[in-house]
Parts: C-alpha cells; structure tokens; sequence
C-alpha cells in the first residue's frame, strides 16, 4: 500500500518543553490511523505540525507527497481539518458556513452551493442549513464541522479529539459518519484519548505518551502484548475507598483496576487467586453480586504499555473557550 503521511523524527519544543521527542510513522491510503494517548500527550502538536499550522523543531512529514515545511500550500490543498474546537463562523448559517468553506478552498463558483448541500445531507444536516451555527447542538456542530473540511474533496482527514465532550449517541452517530469516510476512500488520522473509540474505529493505532510514541500496531496486535494475563472481574454493591490498597497486597496480584462497582484483577494465576480475593472482599463486608472472567481489552494493554492509570484517559480536557452547547 502507499503511504498518505510519512512523518521522520518530527520533533517539537515550546521554549525548554519538548512536547514531541523524535517521532516517525506512516499512514496508508484508506486506513484510520489513531493517535492515542492522554491529555498532554503531543497529540494536537503533532497534527499541527503535520498541517503546517506550526514548524517543527526538527524533522518533517510529508503529505500525499509533499514535505509540509518546504510545500506547505501543497498540502493545505489535499488535507481536511477538522480542529479540537470548531473553527466555523457562529452567525452564518450551516449552509452558509459552508459556501464560505468552499470559497476559501478554490471550488469552483458554481459547484459550491451544489457540493455544500450534498454535504448537509450525508451529514443528516438539510434540516439545519438555514440555523446559524451557533444555535446547532454540540453535535451538530462536530457533524457541520467535519463537513466544511470536505468541502474541496481533500484526500487525507485530519480529526483532532473529534467526539470530545460530546453525548453517548451524538459520539455513536460521528464514529458511524467516520467509518463511512473511510469507505468512500478517504485516509483518516484521528487523535484521541477514548480507548474504546480508537479500537473501534482504527485499523492500526499509535500510542503516545510524554511526545513519545510506545507502540504501533493493529488493535489485535497490541492487545497480543497481554495475551499471558488473566482478568478476573467482580462486581459489588458498593465500594470503599480502602479496598484497592489491600487487594493489591494479595498474592498473586498484580494490578486492581477500579471502574464504578465493579473490580477488575489482573493475575498470571488465576486459579490461585479467586479464592482468596473473594474472601478478602466478603472479610471487609462486601456483598458480591457478579463473578466474571474476561480476556484483555485494549485499555488493559494500554496500562501495561504506559504504565499509565486507564482512569486518566476518562478525563476531559477543559473546552478551549467553555463548551460548546
């Protein structure tokens, strides 16, 4: 397959912080390739250096071709943008937004409002061209947004935490817009803190942490890296603070993942430590009320990769000028 982005040794300072250290990778044509990785992680750095919004310290990609810091025009033409805040225009309308969209693009006048309203339909938006855009729903807005940055038929898609602070169903229904790109053709590169949205959407992912990139590969593939670990998952009434500690003190035990009500152990010896763990729990009161065993998920290869809490790729980073609503 050829290569859509071939990034080598892009490095970033901001002043004495280094926020990407030395990294290189490539994206096929026609995959979804997930940047994932915490708040902080070099994430948004990355994408803007690859879309020639900042320079790099050192290092360079190229884009369909083109090395972004010596063609950086060549590539604005073959990329969509699809920033972490929307970057539309609140009074004018969805419509509007994107007649403006493809104005600054170079589409031909008279193909612009024809492609704009084929846009507001696949993006279940015709019922909202005529509302500002800044009266639509989070949603809708993410929805507007990922349509103005295919308003030039650009190659290469670049989303930038795209379902951020978004409903469960608005987030649903943009993955679902996302992988109807893909098979259109489009190349996506998505960054992300949402583990379950990254082994959903992404053919191979990359996970960064600190401006340092652990690992690239296919979902299976880095779930592969904990294959010898067992889970086994209880669920609970309720929890206290004090369990944690003292059931990391077992034998055998190796990590205790707390999720709402439920307790996840990682183990290489099942079988020995079941019995004890239940007795620890029923010995501080707990009421047990499910016993189950699971394979590893990709959020428990991302912990032993990162060495990192899982509970920390849950947190939002604060809205860049309030939420949208």
């Amino acid at each position: 397959m050829v290569d859509a982005i071939r990034v080598s040794d892009l490095t970033k300072f901001y002043g004495p912080i280094q926020a990407v250290d030395h990294i290189s990778f490539d994206v096929k044509e026609g995959e979804i390739f997930g940047f994932l990785g915490p708040n902080g992680a070099g994430k948004t750095t990355t994408i803007r250096t690859m879309v020639g919004l900042t320079q790099p310290s050192s290092g360079t990609a190229w884009i369909d071709g083109h090395d972004v810091t010596k063609e950086p025009v060549e590539v604005k033409k073959t990329i969509g943008l699809v920033p972490e805040t929307s970057n539309l225009y609140g009074e004018l309308t969805s419509l509007g937004n994107l007649i403006y969209q493809a104005e600054l693009y170079g589409v031909p006048r008279k193909e612009r409002k024809i492609r704009s309203v084929q846009l507001l339909e696949e993006f279940g938006l015709k019922e909202h061209q005529e509302k500002p855009f800044q009266k639509l729903s989070r949603g809708l807005k993410r929805r507007l947004t990922i349509a103005a940055a295919l308003i030039h038929h650009p190659k290469i898609l670049f989303l930038d935490e795209p379902t951020t602070g978004l409903d469960v169903m608005s987030a649903r229904g943009l993955r679902k817009l996302i992988l109807n790109s893909k098979k259109k053709g489009l190349t996506i590169f998505l960054t992300t803190h949402y583990i379950p949205e990254a082994e959903t959407l992404c053919d191979r992912i990359a996970i960064i942490v600190q401006g340092k990139i652990r690992i690239i590969d296919t979902p299976e593939n880095i779930k592969a890296q904990v294959k010898e670990t067992e889970i086994l998952e209880i669920g609970l009434d309720q929890l206290s603070e004090d369990l944690k500690g003292l059931l990391l003190s077992l034998d055998g035990v190796e990590k205790v993942l707390i999720d709402e009500k439920r307790i996840r152990f990682h183990t290489r010896k099942l079988d020995q430590v079941t019995s004890p763990i239940i007795k620890s729990l029923e010995e501080q009161g707990a009421k047990i009320q499910s016993i189950n065993t699971l394979s590893p998920s990709l959020e428990d290869a991302f912990v032993k990769i990162t060495g990192f809490d899982s509970e920390l790729m849950r947190v939002d980073k604060p809205m860049k000028g309030g939420p949208e609503s």
